[in-house]
C-alpha cells in the first residue's frame, strides 16, 4: 500500500526544514536551478527566513521524510499568469508517487492568487517538461536565455487548471 503525500505550506519559522531540501535539491541537481550549492549552504538563519516575505514554500512529505518542495511568488506575470512556481524538486527516491500533482491539486484549492501558475524550465530538461506538460503545463512564447546560466535557454509554461 502507498503512502499518503502530505502537502504542508511552511511558516518562515520552518526555515530549517526549507534549507535542508534545497540544499538536497541543489546537489541532486544543480543544473537545474539558478541558484547554487555554494552560495545557498553558505545563507544565514535571516536571510532563509526573508525569503518567506516574497515567497511561500510547499513541502510534499512521505511517511515523514520531506520529499519534494515548490515556491509560489504572486505576481501579474506573462501569458495571464497570476503566481510564478519556481524550485521545484522531487528526491529521486520518491518520483513516481504523485509528490507534485499533490503540490499542485493543493495549490488548485487555494483562496490564494494561484489561479494560472506560470513557470519557467531549462529547454534541455526534457524530463522536468514531460512532468509539466503532464500536469497540465503548454509552453509559451520563444525560448529565452537564462541571465543566472549563461549559454542557457528555459522556457515559460502556463497551467490553468480552470481550462
Amino acid at each position: 500500500m502507498n503512502s499518503p503525500v502530505v502537502v504542508e505550506l511552511l511558516e518562515a519559522n520552518q526555515w530549517q526544514r526549507l534549507r535542508s531540501i534545497r540544499l538536497q535539491a541543489l546537489t541532486d541537481s544543480g543544473h537545474a536551478f539558478g541558484g547554487t550549492l555554494e552560495a545557498e549552504s553558505a545563507e544565514d538563519e535571516i536571510t532563509w527566513r526573508s525569503k518567506f516575505e516574497k515567497l511561500d514554500f510547499l513541502i510534499a512529505s512521505v511517511d515523514g521524510v520531506d520529499a519534494a518542495m515548490l515556491s509560489v511568488e504572486v505576481l501579474n506575470g506573462d501569458f495571464g499568469a497570476t503566481c510564478w512556481i519556481g524550485g521545484c524538486w522531487s528526491d529521486p527516491r520518491f518520483r513516481g508517487k504523485g509528490l507534485m500533482r499533490a503540490m499542485f491539486a493543493y495549490i488548485d484549492e487555494q483562496e490564494k492568487d494561484w489561479k494560472i501558475q506560470g513557470l519557467g524550465v531549462f529547454t534541455d530538461n526534457y524530463s522536468a517538461i514531460a512532468a509539466y506538460e503532464k500536469l497540465g503545463f503548454v509552453k509559451m512564447g520563444d525560448d529565452t536565455a537564462s541571465t543566472r546560466q549563461p549559454g542557457k535557454f528555459y522556457q515559460r509554461m502556463i497551467r490553468n487548471p480552470k481550462i
